[in-house]
């Protein structure tokens, strides 16, 4: 069964840096995008930054500069550096791919248990 497995996050001040890992255990047949997603109180769940299979990355406006990902595609993995962070980047942080569980599978979207990033001023 394919699950995403999320680590990092924590309690930060601001200007200071936190690392986001994800990895995709159960040995999915395909990733097709991953990357990940942030959901602060009373806000709808917003992307941060995804890779895609041919390396093109998304980051959002509101990260950029400060926030990059990177791809591990041998080990179904994406980690997310976040530097410079600030009070309103406080969240959780979800993981999110869209796979092939096998190779008769329909391309799905499967999401991580959510990390907290907390950002004190």
């Amino acid at each position: 069964q394919v699950q995403l497995v999320e680590s990092g996050g924590g309690l930060v001040q601001a200007g200071g840096s936190l690392t986001l890992s994800c990895a995709a255990s159960g040995r999915p047949f395909a990733i097709n995008v991953m990357g990940w997603y942030r959901q602060a109180p009373g806000k709808q769940r917003e992307l941060v930054a995804h890779v895609t299979t041919t390396g093109t990355s998304n980051i959002a406006d509101s990260v950029k500069g400060r926030f990059t990902i990177s791809r591990d595609y041998a080990k179904n993995a994406v980690t997310l550096q976040m530097n410079s962070l600030k009070p309103e980047d406080t969240a959780v942080y979800y993981c999110n791919a869209d796979l092939w569980a096998t190779k008769w599978s329909s391309l799905t979207d499967y999401w991580g248990q959510g990390t907290q990033v907390t950002v004190s001023s």
